[in-house]
């Protein structure tokens, strides 16, 4: 299995230019791989997953509804991020949940980006993910969006853009720190000689960010993380995260209100709750405010969260930011809160509740990826290319019905990363997800969770869809960088679309500059 035969044209490889060399960062994996003797990376990958079996790391995906429990898939090879591409990356991570933050904020205050014309009114009030209980509301330390996971993809060009916010649960970052494990056993050589930034401090820095959004003067807060139960998709990384945290993993039947106080049904009676790391969405929280029908979540919960008693992360209301219709106004709302161009771009959207959007759409819809604007795990999506007559005639029928509820965007070429496929390394499309947390400042996790599309041509890379995963390795700098400001006064950096890409534009707000364009 050598790299001499490895085919790294007509896309951008993340590991392999296309003179089939590796790239300069990629030197000391490439080398590592390329010195191992015959079917001794097929070894490892076998080792891997029985590790992970072995292990438990598991997921569960539903159909028919049952779920089936499966082991993530998981691929050995690593995607590598060189040092100063993830120092521009981080920064404009950074720069966008300052922004995200201050718009949840707005909307739920003052809404100055509505009346300046930044958001339609429409967008937000149509919005699923925008909660009418939470006007007014000021949760703990101004904080809304505590943990994101925004994804990232390269295009053929090697620009890397944004392709959605996951705000109300993201998940994943347990497999980062289990794929970090492995690779560190199984690569030792090459992980040392590349100098990789370590991730495992996630756990101690989400537990210090939780303890920091604590009301009240408990020292130390009691913090617990709320799991729908063993039958969630996610229920892995629930428990693995408590028990790195060192904290209580409970479900809404663990947990009362009274008093105006969340208590914790324990051996030795009720204990008080400060902090709630929520992996429920916002429907399921709290039946006397949300869906009556829940048993998930812990009646009373949201009165005791607006009397200021306890802190819940993310805070309700928080998912108005994961509309992917709201998502194709972020460039305008990181200009309007910064003043600054985004540092990342986002992929260029139609917005198919706007007459001129909806019109290129449905004329090009064998062309584009379209996509439900509040649907996730790859469900809810046309990729035109890849769509049959009947599929697309479907969709244009969905997207016709109820235009506000569909964005379209250009089919990307996504980049590849070399993929053990039997007993060759074929590439196959990954995208990016890093981790990031709003507490005492903003911390990116160095690196993410890479998502691979395993099946050929496939750009799906959804673990409900057959993706897997793989460890991402961001290089160290050779002198430490700066380390760069949690808001406005980010270094500016102007972020260019791809040559030729069809923009839909909207007209520009009273509070940025004119000549400002919304990619729509």
């Amino acid at each position: 299995m050598e790299f001499e035969h490895y085919d790294s044209v007509g896309f951008y490889d993340e590991l392999v230019a296309e003179d089939g060399q590796p790239r300069p960062w990629a030197g000391p994996l490439v080398k590592d791989i390329r010195s191992l003797p015959p079917k001794e990376l097929q070894i490892r990958q076998q080792a891997a997953e029985r590790a992970l079996v072995e292990a438990g790391i598991t997921f569960h995906v539903y159909s028919d509804d049952q779920g089936v429990e499966k082991t993530l898939p998981f691929d050995l090879v690593p995607r590598i991020v060189a040092a100063p591409e993830w120092e521009r990356l981080e920064r404009g991570l950074k720069q966008r949940i300052f922004a995200l933050n201050a718009f949840i904020d707005d909307l739920y205050h003052e809404q100055k980006v509505i009346r300046d014309g930044v958001v339609p009114r429409e967008v937000v009030a149509t919005s699923k993910g925008f909660r009418s209980r939470c006007v007014g509301f000021q949760p703990p330390r101004g904080i809304w969006c505590h943990i994101t996971g925004t994804d990232l993809v390269r295009d053929r060009d090697g620009t890397v853009y944004v392709l959605e916010d996951n705000l109300r649960c993201p998940s994943g970052v347990s497999y980062v720190l289990e794929n970090r494990r492995l690779m560190k056993s199984l690569f030792p050589e090459a992980f040392a000689a590349s100098r990789v930034r370590p991730v495992s401090d996630y756990p101690n820095r989400l537990r210090d960010l939780l303890e920091h959004v604590a009301p009240g003067s408990a020292d130390p807060p009691r913090v617990v993380l709320l799991t729908p139960g063993p039958f969630n998709s996610a229920y892995f990384e629930h428990s693995f995260l408590a028990q790195q945290m060192g904290i209580e993993l409970v479900e809404g039947r663990d947990l009362v209100v009274q008093d105006e106080t969340v208590w914790m049904r324990t051996t030795q009676g009720f204990e008080r709750v400060d902090v709630i790391y929520r992996r429920i969405d916002d429907d399921f929280l709290d039946p006397d405010v949300f869906r009556p029908e829940s048993l998930l979540g812990v009646p009373g919960l949201m009165k005791v969260f607006h009397a200021g008693r306890v802190s819940l992360v993310n805070a309700p209301g928080s998912g108005v930011a994961d509309d992917k219709v709201v998502y194709a106004y972020m460039p305008r709302v990181i200009r309007y809160f910064t003043g600054e161009d985004p540092v990342i771009p986002n992929v260029p959207t139609y917005i198919c509740a706007e007459p001129t959007g909806l019109a290129y759409t449905l004329e090009h819809l064998p062309e584009l990826v379209v996509k439900a604007a509040n649907e996730a795990g790859g469900y809810g999506m046309l990729v035109g290319p890849a769509a049959t007559r009947e599929q697309i005639d479907d969709f244009r029928e969905r997207v016709q019905a109820n235009p506000r509820n569909y964005i379209a965007q250009p089919t990307l070429a996504l980049s590849r990363v070399p993929t053990i496929c039997g007993d060759r390394l074929e590439g196959r499309h990954v995208d990016l997800r890093p981790y990031i947390l709003y507490g005492r400042e903003i911390f990116v996790l160095p690196g993410g969770l890479t998502r691979v599309a395993l099946r050929k041509g496939s750009l799906v890379v959804n673990s409900s869809q057959g993706g897997g995963t793989k460890d991402t390795w961001v290089l160290a700098a050779s002198e430490p960088a700066g380390t760069a400001p949690a808001g406005p006064g980010l270094a500016p950096e102007a972020a260019t679309l791809r040559p030729g890409a069809s923009q839909v534009q909207v007209a520009a707000p009273s509070a940025v500059p004119a000549s400002d364009s919304s990619h729509a």
